[in-house]
């Protein structure tokens, strides 16, 4: 706590290069394993075809490398701004530091707590880069990832970075430890490699199947106007945003998206 104190490049420097590896680490070998290796094929994937390549919409003119750029070079930096920022501001008090032994039932429940906080972040968040204004500024990027892989999770612009991590800003009022917002930048920053852009329903092990809980982020990259959570907490279900791949269900949304545009065009004249 004394050395983060006082901000300093080496620090800062540890933190980019650690998050870097876990990121290459996680995606690549996700990556790896499923799409370059293919060690179970198509088995469970969600759409056949393969990663976008020779395609001008992606930088490079292919889907992976484009992905790997907006991870590591805007993603991961912003994520260790984030960090560092957060662990400067519990050293010098502006976010509500508590110790471990004085209030550790409270702080051991945090742990519980943050994921929970964080999937109504992201649904708010997220609803609101959906914005039309928003959207054609920054989210398109993600939404070129038709059909994601692994390197898409953090395939964002800069400014959608900047408000995607933003939930660890919430400890101005909420106490907490300088642990818990590593712990909590570090659930988003690798949470979205393994949960809804992983393209599997699920990685399959020899003859065990581990589930990836995966789709409905994956009907979200489909159908762009629906399933804008996670799942923890059943928010699409609430707001009337849920989609679960059924014909029924995407009628429901195209209902949805007409009345929207009827509101619109009522609004302008």
């Amino acid at each position: 706590m004394e050395i983060i104190k006082n901000f300093h490049y080496s620090w800062f420097l540890y933190l980019l290069i650690r998050n870097l590896l876990i990121t290459i680490i996680c995606a690549g070998g996700l990556h790896f394993f499923l799409y370059i290796k293919k060690s179970q094929g198509n088995a469970f994937k969600f759409n056949a075809k393969g990663l976008e390549k020779n395609n001008k919409n992606f930088l490079f003119k292919d889907q992976t490398k484009d992905n790997i750029f907006w991870s590591l070079f805007s993603g991961v930096p912003i994520w260790t701004a984030y960090e560092a920022f957060s662990l400067w501001a519990f050293a010098n008090g502006y976010f509500l530091g508590l110790e471990w032994t004085m209030h550790p039932i409270y702080l051991g429940l945090t742990f519980l707590f943050l994921p929970l906080f964080r999937e109504v972040h992201f649904y708010f968040v997220h609803r609101l880069l959906h914005t039309p204004l928003l959207y054609n500024f920054s989210h398109y990027i993600h939404h070129k990832n038709v059909n994601p892989g692994p390197w898409s999770g953090l395939a964002m612009h800069w400014l959608e970075h900047m408000l995607y991590f933003s939930g660890t800003l919430i400890h101005f009022v909420i106490p907490a430890h300088p642990v818990h917002a590593v712990f909590q930048l570090l659930h988003a920053g690798i949470g979205p490699l393994f949960h809804g852009h992983i393209g599997f329903d699920k990685i399959q092990i020899g003859k065990f199947g581990i589930d990836t809980h995966s789709h409905a982020h994956y009907l979200h990259h489909k159908y762009f106007e629906c399933n804008y959570a996670d799942g923890a907490i059943p928010l699409d279900k609430i707001f009337g945003t849920f989609h679960n791949g059924s014909d029924e269900a995407k009628e429901k949304m195209v209902q949805r998206l007409k009345q929207r545009m009827k509101k619109m065009r009522t609004v302008e004249k």
